[in-house]
């Protein structure tokens, strides 16, 4: 068995390292420009703060170390990516040996979420959402062994409660999450009171406001304002009473589309599906709390709110959803049929790479088809011939200035505007102004200039 579990985790091994290379290649190869939300993190990461106009921190700090490394090398940004991505698939695996007790089926657990587009088609785009996953999977594997073990350890409260902040600075949805691994503890030590309350759960509690203090200090004084985009995403303004059943009928219909490889991969390995669930199975509801929950908290939110669910914020609250089907299902599952159901794994990791170096490729218009780079260096060489001080800081939106902040050799600060900042502005350094160029050539009062309908106003020392 030892010898069989060791081949099960160099498979495993084998897998996450080709998912790695693969993700990292292929982007690398078919894409001009970095996706829009990697620019934008990297935007912010020029001019760390605890806060953001759409986001909290933390997503803008790991792109951060990354270009402190590798400076600006597209691909290094796609390896982040995956980096987050392989980290949860090992805490999914470690958590499924851990429940299921069989190797076989604890790779299978992870192999079943490539058959979810948010785990490959859509992780070369690092951004909030891709953050969250290694963090979501660490605190689910940690939370699992606070609620089995008798002897709570001081080192796993510290654990959960540090990396649900991280996970809850890379996104605030990250709190579904949480609050539903809240009411689980809850059900148990207050209402069916089969575990003791521990006063080592505070530790979780404390690590975690602790954390979020300098960012709830920024919030305040920032008019909240990542809350207010965050309201404003979802539509709730224009919200009228069919919203109410609207959008949460949409956000169902989606949820299965998307699953749908992936159920067809269990139907290539189940005999029959017979549903024998045991309401005492403390594993079971654990799964249940950690996969379906969040879920339904998403669609009470809809419902209640009339609000829009956006698709890909979705993309962390399926990483246990392959562990939870197999514990399910174990009983039914035909190992003869493991041929069938590698075929199947096969042809869905090659297609989703395949398909997104075709439309990579093909379609033309796309924000990775940008000139980010031969634009920087065009301003650059404009800014060469009229100025003799360095560019130290840019403005406008994260997509034109931050591409202009991450690709320029001074990688110059990013601002959206200059409202109330000018006193942290070195007077000795040069600013360009990135928008409108109507607007812009009209008021300029240094060098103009305009590139693909964008205008560039440029302020220096001559």
């Amino acid at each position: 068995m030892n010898v069989f579990k060791r081949n099960i985790n160099n498979i495993f091994f084998i897998f996450v390292l080709s998912h790695l290379i693969i993700w990292t290649l292929v982007p690398t190869i078919t894409n001009q420009n970095l996706p829009l939300d990697t620019i934008e993190a990297l935007a912010w990461g020029s001019n760390l703060d605890w806060g953001f106009n759409k986001h909290p921190p933390a997503s803008a700090f790991f792109v951060e170390i990354f270009f402190q490394i590798f400076g600006a090398q597209d691909w290094s940004y796609y390896l982040l990516s995956q980096i987050f991505v392989i980290i949860s698939f090992y805490y999914v695996f470690k958590l499924s040996n851990e429940i299921l007790k069989n190797p076989v089926l604890s790779l299978i657990s992870v192999l079943l979420l490539e058959s979810i587009f948010f785990y490959n088609f859509t992780t070369p785009e690092f951004n909030v959402n891709v953050c969250q996953l290694p963090f979501w999977s660490i605190v689910v594997y940690y939370s699992w062994k606070i609620f089995k073990n008798k002897n709570i350890k001081f080192k796993d409260c510290l654990i959960v409660g540090s990396f649900a902040s991280i996970g809850f600075l890379s996104k605030y949805l990250f709190i579904y999450l949480l609050f539903s691994i809240f009411i689980l503890f809850f059900y148990f030590i207050f209402l069916k009171k089969t575990m003791k309350f521990e006063f080592k759960y505070f530790i979780i509690f404390e690590v975690f406001i602790i954390l979020l203090i300098p960012h709830l200090i920024w919030l305040n004084n920032n008019d909240f304002i990542t809350l207010t985009y965050g309201l404003n995403r979802t539509d709730l303004e224009n919200s009228i009473f069919i919203d109410h059943l609207k959008y949460p009928i949409i956000f169902i219909a989606k949820q299965f589309g998307l699953l749908t490889p992936f159920f067809i991969l269990i139907f290539l390995l189940v005999k029959k599906i017979k549903l024998r669930l045991n309401p005492k199975d403390k594993d079971l509801i654990f799964l249940i709390f950690i996969n379906i929950f969040p879920i339904f908290l998403i669609f009470i939110t809809s419902l209640i709110t009339g609000s829009k669910i956006r698709t890909m914020w979705m993309t962390p609250f399926y990483l246990f959803f392959g562990l939870l089907i197999v514990y399910i299902l174990q009983l039914q599952i035909d190992l003869k049929k493991i041929n069938s159901f590698l075929y199947g794994f096969i042809f869905l990791f090659f297609l989703s790479p395949a398909l997104y170096s075709y439309i990579s490729i093909n379609e033309t218009d796309k924000r990775t088809d940008y000139f980010g780079k031969e634009i920087a260096e065009l301003v650059e060489r404009r800014w060469g011939q009229n100025f003799s001080n360095e560019i130290l800081y840019v403005v406008g939106d994260e997509w034109y200035a931050g591409n202009l902040s991450y690709h320029m050799s001074s990688r110059p600060k990013w601002f959206l505007d200059l409202n109330k900042k000018t006193s942290e502005l070195d007077p000795n350094g040069g600013i360009i102004y990135v928008g409108n160029a109507e607007i812009l050539k009209e008021i300029c009062p240094g060098d103009f200039g305009k590139i693909d309908r964008q205008g560039y106003c440029m302020i220096g020392t001559k």
